[in-house]
């Protein structure tokens, strides 16, 4: 499902470095695929802090971010790089970018097809459009379960849910539907331990379900409900939580 437009997210800088951190550090992969060359321009989509960002730009590319998030561009802006506060979904760069990445932030735009428009005309006719995100069954226990919790408070979860989560066919489609040809796209799992509670992950990560919820006091009891029901299947025997992501990792080009 593509849904008309993405939610605007509040991000917290601080809880972003604490919680966060390893999104960037297991990108390795997808950077490899995107093979950054010195002097290319790239444009950096749903770029966060600039923690990856900056490591990117270490080999001499020219990098330009993009983020929703007034308070994760500023701290991008803070390590030295040039970042505009905008949604991806109604970029309007013209031809001037010889690659465009995006890591763990597609997955927060719903309007799939307005952003592939969007990159299809910001890239130079050959481009690079590189991206890993999250896709279908990514954290399904934990959306299982708060979708669980979220329903027996009479809130729709669908409603709130803020992800899109596709299988690789169906973002294979997005992206030949907007002019782009795919030379490469796979959904795997890859799941990730956490040195936190899973209360503090979903704080992080998941913050439209708990602004659906009326007051602190139904956050925390919301929490200790999710994760009651969570430890069967992601706590483990070392009391240090599993979260059950999976990833879709592409690569597009743009037409000559």
């Amino acid at each position: 499902m593509i849904r008309a437009s993405s939610q605007l997210q509040n991000w917290s800088p601080q809880l972003y470095a604490n919680n966060a951190r390893f999104v960037g550090d297991l990108a390795s992969a997808a950077v490899k695929l995107l093979d950054p060359q010195a002097g290319e321009r790239v444009l950096d989509i749903g770029c966060g802090d600039g923690y990856l960002t900056k490591k990117i730009a270490a080999g001499g590319a020219q990098l330009v971010g993009i983020d929703y998030s007034p308070e994760l561009a500023s701290a991008a802006r803070a390590r030295g790089l040039e970042v505009h506060v905008l949604s991806a979904e109604v970029m309007e760069f013209d031809n001037e970018f010889d690659a465009a990445f995006s890591n763990a932030a597609l997955h927060w735009m719903l309007n799939a097809k307005a952003l592939v428009a969007g990159v299809e005309r910001a890239l130079k006719p050959g481009g690079r459009f590189v991206g890993e995100f999250a896709g279908a069954k990514n954290a399904y226990h934990i959306r299982r379960e708060v979708h669980g919790a979220l329903a027996r408070r009479g809130i729709d979860p669908v409603k709130v849910d803020p992800w899109y989560l596709p299988t690789a066919e169906e973002y294979r489609e997005v992206l030949e539907s907007g002019g782009l040809r795919v030379a490469t796209i796979m959904l795997f799992d890859r799941p990730v331990t956490i040195n936190y509670p899973i209360a503090d992950w979903i704080r992080t990560f998941g913050s439209p379900y708990l602004a659906a919820l009326k007051d602190d006091k139904t956050r925390v009891e919301f929490l200790n409900e999710v994760t009651r029901k969570l430890e069967p299947y992601l706590l483990g025997s070392d009391g240090r939580w599993t979260v059950d992501y999976t990833r879709v990792r592409f690569r597009a080009e743009k037409l000559l």
